[in-house]
């Protein structure tokens, strides 16, 4: 059986997603492209040969050939669209954030356990980065012993808007990590600090926070948007009788003038475009088998990015450490 896919958001996540599913995903059918730029939606339909092209999400949704839909829309449309899918019965591959409001991360959640099954899977890709799965294997097997510390920083070339904000760098950039440190650690967060240096310029400094974990682990995170000499992410995992850490990616590396030369993205598609592969994959099972991927983030991890990142905000505002309070699991989640 074939499994019709809607993607909804004809960006740059959104025709990604469309390629994967017209050339990665075997079972697959691309069967709609919706965008609120029908003429976008259409570039990227004839691009990767879906069926047809919409400019009305939730009309989409609704269709009766589709099965499954994966929303790559603007952020504060995830939420309300996922929502709809829960709705209509089908399953969702949302982008992340859930929503960067965490009462409205918990709607969802209430919709979902009153429908009483899974829905929806959230696009925390890293989950299945190569880098963090081997981080997260070397920890359960005990090679690097009890976790003390992890080191992580997350940089890009430029903001994507000139109006963004420090805050702008927790709740949309961090969430990243906030996940899948949560993720490889196993553990949650108790505390948040929240710091910035100061710029000789107008652009937005970088973000670097301080976590606590309920085991006792610290974390650091330093977000910054405006590094200038291109796309680069990396984490160490620091154990009491070893560390591991990711290696930067470059497949070539040029010799020349008596030194040598080595790369760098401009931004995640190319580093991460496995992750979102493997990501994509896993939700067509979870359409197939309605198993919810054991690796995949839930509405729940989605819930604990947002209350993260309200404290982080708070946290850089005001100065001082802000603890991160939030719900029990609901049962229905564990």
């Amino acid at each position: 059986m074939t499994i019709r896919i809607a993607v909804i958001g004809a960006g740059l996540m959104g025709a990604d997603h469309a390629k994967i599913v017209a050339e990665e995903m075997q079972g697959a059918t691309l069967q709609l492209v919706c965008d609120m730029d029908e003429s976008r939606a259409r570039k990227v339909a004839d691009l990767y040969g879906a069926a047809d092209v919409g400019n009305d999400p939730e009309a989409a949704i609704s269709r009766a050939d589709i099965d499954a839909v994966i929303v790559a829309s603007p952020d504060f449309t995830h939420a309300p669209l996922s929502l709809a899918c829960i709705a209509a019965g089908k399953k969702v591959l949302c982008e992340k954030p859930l929503s960067q409001s965490s009462d409205e991360c918990l709607k969802v959640m209430n919709a979902e356990m009153a429908a009483a099954a899974r829905f929806v899977q959230l696009g925390f890709m890293r989950r299945y980065d190569q880098s963090y799965t081997e981080m997260r294997q070397a920890l359960k097997s005990g090679a690097i012993g009890r976790p003390l510390m992890m080191h992580n920083f997350h940089r890009n070339v430029e903001t994507p808007a000139s109006d963004f904000t420090g805050e702008m760098a927790i709740t949309n950039s961090a969430p990243h990590e906030f996940d899948v440190v949560r993720y490889v650690l196993g553990t949650d967060y108790v505390s948040i600090s929240a710091f910035q240096p100061k710029r000789s310029d107008a652009l937005v400094a970088p973000v670097v926070m301080v976590l606590e974990t309920a085991d006792g682990q610290l974390v650091n995170i330093e977000i910054n948007n405006n590094a200038a000499y291109g796309y680069d992410v990396r984490a160490e995992l620091v154990g009491e009788t070893a560390s591991i850490a990711m290696n930067p990616i470059a497949f070539t590396r040029i010799d020349q003038r008596l030194g040598q030369h080595t790369g760098y993205d401009t931004d995640w598609r190319g580093r991460y475009y496995e992750a979102y592969r493997r990501q994509n994959r896993a939700f067509l099972r979870f359409v197939s088998t309605r198993k919810f991927p054991e690796v995949a983030s839930s509405c729940w991890d989605g819930y604990c990015a947002a209350i993260v990142a309200e404290a982080g905000v708070k946290a850089l505002n005001e100065g001082r450490k802000v603890a991160v309070e939030m719900i029990n699991k609901p049962e229905f989640y564990a």
